[in-house]
Protein backbone atom coordinates (compact mmCIF):
# COMPACT_ATOMS: atom_id res chain seq x y z
CA UNK A 1 0.00 0.00 0.00
CA UNK A 2 1.51 3.17 -1.41
CA UNK A 3 -1.29 5.35 0.11
CA UNK A 4 -1.81 6.95 -2.86
CA UNK A 5 -5.37 7.90 -3.45
CA UNK A 6 -7.17 5.65 -6.55
CA UNK A 7 -7.91 6.17 -9.77
CA UNK A 8 -11.53 6.62 -8.53
CA UNK A 9 -10.64 9.10 -6.33
CA UNK A 10 -8.40 10.94 -8.67
CA UNK A 11 -11.20 11.48 -11.13
CA UNK A 12 -13.80 12.60 -8.28
CA UNK A 13 -10.97 15.08 -6.94
CA UNK A 14 -10.17 16.22 -10.78
CA UNK A 15 -14.02 16.43 -11.42
CA UNK A 16 -14.56 19.18 -8.55
CA UNK A 17 -11.86 20.77 -9.07
CA UNK A 18 -12.97 21.73 -12.67
CA UNK A 19 -16.22 22.77 -11.46
CA UNK A 20 -14.57 25.15 -8.93
CA UNK A 21 -12.75 26.40 -12.06
CA UNK A 22 -15.91 27.16 -13.53
CA UNK A 23 -17.77 28.40 -10.89
CA UNK A 24 -14.90 30.93 -10.09
CA UNK A 25 -14.74 32.04 -13.40
CA UNK A 26 -18.78 32.91 -12.92
CA UNK A 27 -18.68 34.20 -9.60
CA UNK A 28 -15.68 36.72 -10.50
CA UNK A 29 -17.77 37.98 -13.57
CA UNK A 30 -21.43 37.95 -12.14
CA UNK A 31 -20.99 37.70 -8.56
CA UNK A 32 -22.11 34.87 -6.32
CA UNK A 33 -25.42 36.52 -5.48
CA UNK A 34 -26.16 36.72 -8.99
CA UNK A 35 -24.84 32.66 -10.34
CA UNK A 36 -26.87 29.71 -10.48
CA UNK A 37 -25.99 26.33 -9.21
CA UNK A 38 -27.62 25.26 -12.78
CA UNK A 39 -25.48 28.10 -15.02
CA UNK A 40 -22.58 26.51 -12.90
CA UNK A 41 -23.82 23.05 -13.66
CA UNK A 42 -24.08 24.03 -17.42
CA UNK A 43 -20.72 25.64 -17.80
CA UNK A 44 -19.34 23.09 -16.46
CA UNK A 45 -20.76 20.32 -18.61
CA UNK A 46 -22.52 18.43 -16.19
CA UNK A 47 -26.19 18.09 -14.32
CA UNK A 48 -27.66 19.51 -11.73
CA UNK A 49 -28.01 16.32 -10.15
CA UNK A 50 -24.03 16.12 -10.29
CA UNK A 51 -23.59 18.95 -9.23
CA UNK A 52 -25.32 18.50 -5.82
CA UNK A 53 -23.76 14.90 -5.50
CA UNK A 54 -20.52 17.31 -5.48
CA UNK A 55 -22.00 20.41 -3.47
CA UNK A 56 -24.69 21.23 -1.52
CA UNK A 57 -24.28 24.72 -1.76
CA UNK A 58 -23.23 27.19 -4.62
CA UNK A 59 -20.93 28.94 -2.55
CA UNK A 60 -18.77 25.57 -1.61
CA UNK A 61 -18.02 24.94 -5.49
CA UNK A 62 -15.02 27.40 -5.39
CA UNK A 63 -14.20 25.69 -1.71
CA UNK A 64 -11.71 23.39 -3.53
CA UNK A 65 -9.75 26.04 -5.58
CA UNK A 66 -9.63 28.36 -2.22
CA UNK A 67 -8.01 25.43 -0.22
CA UNK A 68 -4.99 24.89 -3.02
CA UNK A 69 -2.98 27.26 -1.76
CA UNK A 70 -3.44 26.37 1.47
CA UNK A 71 -3.01 22.49 0.88
CA UNK A 72 0.59 23.19 -0.96
CA UNK A 73 1.74 25.36 2.09
CA UNK A 74 1.32 22.27 4.61
CA UNK A 75 2.55 19.55 1.43
CA UNK A 76 5.69 21.93 1.11
CA UNK A 77 6.04 22.29 5.21
CA UNK A 78 5.78 18.50 5.61
CA UNK A 79 8.74 17.99 3.18
CA UNK A 80 11.26 20.88 4.47
CA UNK A 81 14.35 19.83 5.73
CA UNK A 82 14.18 18.63 9.49
CA UNK A 83 16.89 20.86 10.12
CA UNK A 84 15.32 24.03 9.59
CA UNK A 85 13.30 25.95 12.66
CA UNK A 86 10.06 25.78 12.49
CA UNK A 87 9.25 28.66 12.20
CA UNK A 88 11.58 29.43 8.94
CA UNK A 89 10.26 26.19 7.00
CA UNK A 90 7.08 27.24 7.66
CA UNK A 91 7.58 30.60 6.42
CA UNK A 92 9.18 29.75 3.41
CA UNK A 93 6.81 26.84 2.79
CA UNK A 94 4.01 29.93 2.86
CA UNK A 95 6.07 32.06 0.47
CA UNK A 96 6.53 29.37 -1.75
CA UNK A 97 2.96 28.70 -2.01
CA UNK A 98 1.97 31.75 -2.58
CA UNK A 99 4.25 32.79 -5.20
CA UNK A 100 2.31 31.54 -8.75
CA UNK A 101 4.88 28.82 -10.44
CA UNK A 102 3.06 29.82 -14.15
CA UNK A 103 0.26 31.90 -16.15
CA UNK A 104 -2.45 29.21 -14.70
CA UNK A 105 -1.40 29.66 -11.79
CA UNK A 106 -1.32 33.79 -11.52
CA UNK A 107 -5.24 33.37 -12.96
CA UNK A 108 -6.54 31.58 -9.87
CA UNK A 109 -4.44 34.47 -7.64
CA UNK A 110 -7.01 36.61 -9.38
CA UNK A 111 -9.65 34.51 -9.21
CA UNK A 112 -9.15 34.06 -5.28
CA UNK A 113 -8.82 37.96 -5.22
CA UNK A 114 -12.30 38.36 -6.92
CA UNK A 115 -13.88 35.63 -4.80
CA UNK A 116 -12.42 37.20 -1.38
CA UNK A 117 -14.06 40.31 -1.83
CA UNK A 118 -17.61 38.80 -2.53
CA UNK A 119 -19.19 38.59 1.21
CA UNK A 120 -21.23 35.63 -0.30
CA UNK A 121 -18.10 33.42 -0.01
CA UNK A 122 -17.14 34.34 3.42
CA UNK A 123 -18.21 31.78 5.01
CA UNK A 124 -17.00 28.93 2.87
CA UNK A 125 -13.60 31.28 3.15
CA UNK A 126 -13.50 30.40 7.07
CA UNK A 127 -14.51 27.00 6.35
CA UNK A 128 -11.63 26.08 4.08
CA UNK A 129 -8.96 28.57 7.09
CA UNK A 130 -10.62 25.61 9.20
CA UNK A 131 -9.75 22.45 7.77
CA UNK A 132 -6.16 24.01 6.93
CA UNK A 133 -5.70 24.96 10.52
CA UNK A 134 -6.60 21.40 11.36
CA UNK A 135 -4.07 19.70 8.97
CA UNK A 136 -1.27 22.41 10.01
CA UNK A 137 -1.63 21.05 13.40
CA UNK A 138 -1.28 17.28 12.41
CA UNK A 139 2.11 17.53 10.57
CA UNK A 140 3.23 19.91 13.52
CA UNK A 141 2.45 16.98 15.61
CA UNK A 142 4.36 15.04 13.55
CA UNK A 143 7.42 16.74 13.27
CA UNK A 144 7.86 17.79 16.71
CA UNK A 145 9.15 15.84 19.21
CA UNK A 146 7.21 13.58 21.54
CA UNK A 147 5.45 15.33 24.33
CA UNK A 148 5.05 18.60 22.48
CA UNK A 149 2.85 21.01 24.72
CA UNK A 150 -1.29 20.33 22.74
CA UNK A 151 -1.68 24.34 23.91
CA UNK A 152 1.59 25.29 22.35
CA UNK A 153 0.69 23.39 18.93
CA UNK A 154 -2.74 24.51 18.64
CA UNK A 155 -1.35 27.80 18.59
CA UNK A 156 1.09 27.39 16.43
CA UNK A 157 -1.11 26.38 13.99
CA UNK A 158 -3.68 29.04 14.35
CA UNK A 159 -1.12 31.91 14.70
CA UNK A 160 0.33 30.54 11.33
CA UNK A 161 -2.71 29.79 9.52
CA UNK A 162 -4.44 33.34 10.55
CA UNK A 163 -1.15 35.07 8.85
CA UNK A 164 -1.95 33.66 5.69
CA UNK A 165 -5.70 34.56 5.59
CA UNK A 166 -4.82 38.23 6.77
CA UNK A 167 -2.07 38.23 4.25
CA UNK A 168 -4.59 37.04 1.23
CA UNK A 169 -7.78 38.93 2.46
CA UNK A 170 -5.12 42.36 2.91
CA UNK A 171 -3.66 41.69 -1.04
CA UNK A 172 -7.52 41.01 -2.33
CA UNK A 173 -8.37 44.62 -0.63
CA UNK A 174 -5.83 45.94 -2.47
CA UNK A 175 -4.97 46.65 -6.48
CA UNK A 176 -1.10 45.20 -5.95
CA UNK A 177 -0.02 42.63 -8.11
CA UNK A 178 0.57 38.95 -7.66
CA UNK A 179 4.44 39.23 -7.30
CA UNK A 180 6.89 41.72 -5.78
CA UNK A 181 5.70 44.99 -3.40
CA UNK A 182 2.32 44.37 -1.85
CA UNK A 183 2.23 40.65 -3.07
CA UNK A 184 0.71 37.76 -1.51
CA UNK A 185 4.04 36.18 -0.72
CA UNK A 186 5.54 39.64 0.97
CA UNK A 187 2.52 39.79 3.32
CA UNK A 188 2.34 36.31 4.16
CA UNK A 189 6.08 36.15 5.19
CA UNK A 190 5.36 39.95 6.98
CA UNK A 191 2.29 38.49 8.90
CA UNK A 192 3.83 35.23 9.74
CA UNK A 193 7.06 36.48 11.16
CA UNK A 194 4.29 39.15 13.07
CA UNK A 195 1.67 36.73 14.55
CA UNK A 196 4.54 33.91 15.45
CA UNK A 197 6.99 35.83 16.73
CA UNK A 198 6.07 35.07 20.42
CA UNK A 199 5.84 31.26 20.58
CA UNK A 200 8.62 28.90 21.32
CA UNK A 201 7.89 26.43 19.12
CA UNK A 202 8.69 28.50 16.13
CA UNK A 203 12.61 28.57 17.31
CA UNK A 204 13.36 25.16 17.31
CA UNK A 205 14.99 22.64 15.83
CA UNK A 206 13.15 19.20 15.00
Amino acid sequence: MTGRPSLTQRRRDATRLDIARTAAALFAERGAEATTAEEIANAAGISLRTFYRYFSLKEDAVAPLLAAGGQRWVELFAESSADLPVREALERSAVASLTPADESAAEAMHWTRSLLRDPRLASTWQRVHADSEERLRGVLADRCPAGADALELRLAAAAATAAIRVALEEWALSDAPVTGPGSPQELGARCMRELTGGLRLWSRVT
